[in-house]
């Protein structure tokens, strides 16, 4: 068994929607990283830890990268957030999520804003950010 320290690949900060634990399993091994990585979940996934809807929640977030950082040298962080989600639909309004283009515009620009304020705080790691489907396919947002 591995030690609770050690080099490790990534962070996964993901929803806590149910219905995306094993299409998450499966992500994350179809790229190379089964029991490789350290997860966050949190509703919203990246959108909880950014937007200002869960402005207390943001701390814990950035004091947990930092931790999985020390412990576990981590190389990049994969930001997954998923379609229909709740807690989207609370940060942005119905209007937001209300068509797949419109969905897609607000999580991508979530996406972003998440990555660049893992950039400033942690330079040296890289964000993967994509979407999932209910079926878990990912388009990857850049």
């Amino acid at each position: 068994m591995a030690a609770a320290s050690g080099d490790y690949e990534a962070m996964l900060v993901n929803c806590i929607d149910p219905r995306f634990t094993t299409n998450s399993l499966q992500y994350m091994t179809a790229n190379g990283m089964r029991d490789r990585y350290s997860q966050f979940v949190i509703a919203g996934g990246p959108i909880g830890a950014v937007n200002a809807r869960f402005a207390a929640w943001h701390a814990v977030f950035w004091d947990n990268l930092d931790i999985t950082v020390q412990l576990h040298n981590i190389k990049r962080v994969v930001a997954m957030t998923h379609r229909d989600c709740g807690a989207a639909k609370l940060a942005f309004g119905d209007a937001a999520v209300a068509t797949r283009t419109a969905e897609t515009a607000a999580h991508a620009e979530a996406l972003r804003i998440f990555a660049a304020e893992v950039k400033r705080r942690k330079p040296a790691l890289v964000v993967v950010a994509g979407i999932m489907d209910l079926t878990g396919n990912v388009d990857a947002v850049s």
